[in-house]
């Protein structure tokens, strides 16, 4: 056998050696977030920091979106989500807002700042969680999901602010929607979502 026979099978040797041994030494959690099935198996953390485990949100339509106070879309998708939650609320409908700082730096505050101007400028009811990365290496697992399972126009990357989400009773991802759809543009979707069984 030549030296250049040797080393290459050295090298596939080493290479299945270190791809068995990170498999099989990660975390329970990390296995998990490597094949989730829906929404249901992610926990995420509320404004406030808290836990939240999106299974507390099964059997119910949700849109979940990425949203910042500091957008030229921001006045007019927060005043159609509230028409929107306020309307389907008692119909099984959730709205979960997750603020984003990672285009053009459009959401800068703190949580604590960002749920003062969503509650009072915005006077949004729907819930609101930590400000998380949509994309990139710290993408929050939840953002990586959806956009695994509901890829984008030209690629699966969320483009801006706004992107949104409709999720059905099951906790699958149905539709996905550029920043500039307006919510209300898709109002006959989440009526049928609520009328499915």
């Amino acid at each position: 056998m030549s030296f250049t026979n040797l080393a290459a099978l050295f090298f596939l040797v080493l290479a299945l050696f270190l791809f068995y041994r990170y498999t099989s030494f990660s975390s329970p959690q990390t296995m998990a977030e490597g094949s989730p099935k829906s929404i249901y198996d992610f926990t995420v953390k509320d404004i406030l920091g808290n836990d939240v485990p999106l299974s507390n949100y099964r059997g119910k339509v949700l849109l979940i979106v990425n949203v910042a106070s500091k957008c030229g879309l921001t006045d007019s998708n927060y005043k159609e989500l509230n028409i929107l939650y306020e309307k389907y609320k008692d119909q099984g409908f959730e709205i979960l807002a997750f603020p984003c700082n990672q285009f053009l730096w459009q959401e800068p505050g703190t949580n604590e700042e960002i749920q003062e101007t969503v509650c009072i400028r915005f006077k949004a009811e729907f819930p609101v969680f930590e400000k998380v990365d949509v994309n990139g290496d710290n993408a929050a697992p939840l953002f990586k999901f959806l956009k695994s399972e509901k890829g984008g126009f030209l690629g699966n990357a969320i483009k801006w602010n706004f992107t949104k989400f409709l999720v059905n009773k099951e906790g699958k991802i149905v539709e996905r929607y550029a920043p500039r759809t307006p919510p209300l543009q898709f109002e006959k979707d989440i009526q049928n979502l609520l009328g499915s069984s």
